[in-house]
């Protein structure tokens, strides 16, 4: 039965180029899409550059040009780099569009109707100069509790405190570095609040993976519980992005409009096509609708987006693929090590786009746990899987058919093995279907290597010195080609290009493969010609290389959202820092922590009481400002980061005997770290 199917990949922020870790949500859900087209499927996979809000508006001021044409530049930057690694798009639009300006009003529309939209008048800083109000990261000042300079107005990065903005001593923009004023404003708000009982049975009803519905429960609580909090949707002029429909001087806070790009570009896609809009997005829609995003994203699209879309009366996406973070050589990609690698900047040094998407889908497995690129790893994997063992079966026995059978190939012994490719394909596709590529991979380079040892014991270059063999040199080297267009049709989805040349330029057929082709034996084959070369290590070393950026020399990068964020570039804010010696960084004792118990603290807003294990004869005592992100029982028995050598210090709710790391920006946070596997309670970190 086919089906018709709708797939997103979340939308990249229009203020920074594509990197590796980009890469990995586009090309796992380019695999999917892929291997869904061949099955007969009719699916549209669309995207769009995601281009409003604050860091936008004043990258564009900083560059001298106009946000729209800003984000013009980087859309035709990320539209090429796409491509360049065979992420087919069916449709890839902008946020900035006529068609998502008319379904974000339509949707507030909605949603104010229905009585989940309500505005109530919010104290803020504002940049007299600049004449903007400013996001807490955007602010900066003396920390009230410990009195360190230079700390963001949410939370002090020296100890531990967290403050609303108003309570920073001396505080000063971050854009502008004036003396911001208070300011009463008005903001809207979407009463997600009201909708708990909603998404806790959406969110529990398969929807999401295992992991990311437990994290749901975390946030949402136990039925009973209401832990949402509503949400602000408006910002205040100057802004970049939509206004909201009679409010004057309010716009639509960038992650309101931004999943709203998803229902555009299909609009878009529709007007192109004559497609039926309403056949995909209205509430009884019976089409299917995925959304591939990374997990850092999950609250924004599992908890608001649902809700949107619910109380506006659009359909729900039937899945949410949530997948992990990329870290290279172990390590978060760093500008210092040459690891922080571009699209381009790959294409430039290792060329194959094919290489990358062979080792991502050798890693992933359709869970939310992170991938790890190792470079020297990667460059065996290619080596050895790709040419010794795939294109290794057509090299050997390819130039005996043209030889010596005129390109002809032994039909009556290659159907037997129609049975054999057809059951290795059940499995195969039941990975693909799961997004375990890991397994699909391991699976087919089984069947690689049982081909390859087969003809490594009959030794067709054996056989063709003897002519009175010819029969059995015929039939061994006809099974290699029949398996050659098996394994061809099995990665199809992750090497399109190579499973083209092979289907078009070796067997000669006027199309690309299709799943179906696994019950056909091919009749003739072309000269062999040589499709994948090796990977030459210095090619990976020239890369890192290019890509090393001194910590001096290190520009800032005005990023404070990107939306699927492994190795994000930070904010303007977070860069805005004095550079210090390795003397000054190792004063500060990091080591590792094992949360032993977590409790909230009866009274405290923001605060969670940790006690933690870092190897000492007694565990410390640390008050965070994590409350908003965590459950206190999900964090009991996770290794963490501290910094153990802070002056303990007293609060009404007791001592703080250090200081847990977390990561926050405006879009989301904080999060805490986490160590890699092998880390034991007091380690340092260095």
């Amino acid at each position: 039965m086919t089906k018709k199917i709708l797939v997103t990949s979340a939308l990249p922020y229009a203020n920074g180029s594509i990197h590796l870790g980009h890469l990995v949500e586009y090309i796992q859900t380019d695999i999917w899409v892929r291997f869904q087209k061949m099955q007969g499927h009719t699916v549209h996979y669309v995207c769009a550059d995601d281009t409003h809000g604050t860091p936008i508006m004043l990258r564009a001021e900083k560059e001298g040009v106009t946000p729209e044409a800003l984000i013009d530049a980087v859309h035709k930057e990320h539209s090429k780099d796409f491509a360049d690694f065979l992420v087919e798009f069916d449709n890839y639009h902008s946020t900035n569009s006529s068609e998502n300006k008319e379904l974000s009003q339509t949707i507030y529309k909605a949603l104010k109707a229905n009585g989940k939209i309500a505005s109530k008048t919010i104290e803020q800083y504002f940049d007299p100069v600049k004449n903007m109000f400013l996001p807490d990261r955007f602010i900066k000042g003396e920390c009230p509790k410990c009195h360190a300079k230079d700390q963001y107005g949410d939370s002090c990065e020296v100890c531990g405190a967290t403050y609303s903005p108003t309570e920073l001593i001396n505080p000063f923009s971050a854009v502008s570095g004036a003396t911001p004023v208070r300011k009463e404003t008005e903001h809207y708000f979407f009463k997600l609040s009201e909708c708990s009982d909603f998404l806790r049975e959406w969110t529990r009803s398969g929807t999401l993976q295992a992991e990311a519905a437990n994290k749901m429960t975390e946030w949402l609580g136990e039925a009973g519980e209401n832990k949402l909090s509503d949400w602000d949707i408006s910002r205040d002029a100057p802004y970049f992005g939509f206004e909201i429909p009679d409010a004057p001087g309010k716009y639509f806070y960038v992650w309101l409009d931004a999943p709203i790009g998803y229902m555009a570009s299909f609009k878009n896609l529709c007007a192109k096509k004559g497609l039926d809009f309403n056949e995909y997005w209205a509430k009884d829609s019976k089409t299917e609708l995925y959304h591939f995003i990374g997990k850092d994203i999950l609250y924004f699209h599992a908890l608001f987006w649902p809700a949107t879309l619910e109380y506006s009366g659009y359909r729900k996406p039937t899945q949410i693929f949530a997948h992990g973070f990329l870290t290279v050589n172990g390590e978060k990609m760093s500008k210092s090590r040459g690891t922080f690698i571009t699209a381009r900047s790959y294409l430039e040094h290792v060329k194959n786009p094919e290489y990358l998407r062979y080792y991502y889908a050798a890693k992933l497995n359709g869970t939310m746990e992170d991938i790890d690129l190792n470079l020297e790893d990667f460059v065996a994997r290619v080596n050895s899987d790709l040419v010794g063992k795939y294109i290794n079966i057509a090299s050997r026995c390819a130039g005996f058919i043209t030889k010596f059978f005129d390109g002809k190939l032994n039909i009556e012994s290659m159907k037997p093995l129609v049975a054999d490719a057809l059951g290795q394909g059940v499995l195969i596709k039941e990975s693909y279907e799961a997004r375990n590529y890991a397994k699909a991979i391991r699976d087919i380079m089984d069947v690689a290597d049982r081909v390859n040892l087969e003809i490594a014991n009959i030794a067709p270059w054996v056989l063709a010195k003897d002519e009175s063999k010819r029969a059995e040199l015929h039939d061994i080297c006809s099974k290699a080609m029949h398996y050659v267009q098996t394994i061809s049709i099995y990665l199809a989805p992750v090497l399109p290009l190579v499973s083209r040349k092979i289907a078009r330029e070796f067997f000669g057929m006027d199309r690309d493969f299709l799943w179906s082709d696994l019950s056909e034996v091919p009749k003739s084959i072309n000269t062999y010609q040589h499709i994948i070369t090796r990977l030459d290590s210095k090619h990976i070393d020239a890369m890192v290389e290019a890509n090393k950026e001194s910590l001096q020399a290190a520009a800032p990068v005005t990023h404070s959202q990107v939306h699927h964020a492994q190795a994000q570039q930070p904010a303007a804010a977070d860069t805005m820092v004095e550079h210090i010696s390795i003397d000054d960084f190792t004063k500060v004792n990091l080591v590792i922590a094992k949360i032993v118990n977590a409790e909230h603290v009866e009274g405290a807003e923001k605060l969670l009481k940790l006690t933690l294990d870092i190897g000492e004869a007694k565990p410390r005592q640390v008050f965070a400002g994590i409350k908003s992100a965590y459950d206190p029982m999900t964090l009991i028995g996770r290794l963490t980061v501290m910094v153990a050598n802070l002056a303990p210090r007293k609060m009404k709710f007791g001592l703080s005997e250090g200081m847990v790391l977390a990561a926050s920006d405006e879009q989301g946070g904080p999060f805490i770290l986490s160590p890699d596997n092998g880390a034991r309670p007091g380690m340092r970190v260095k």
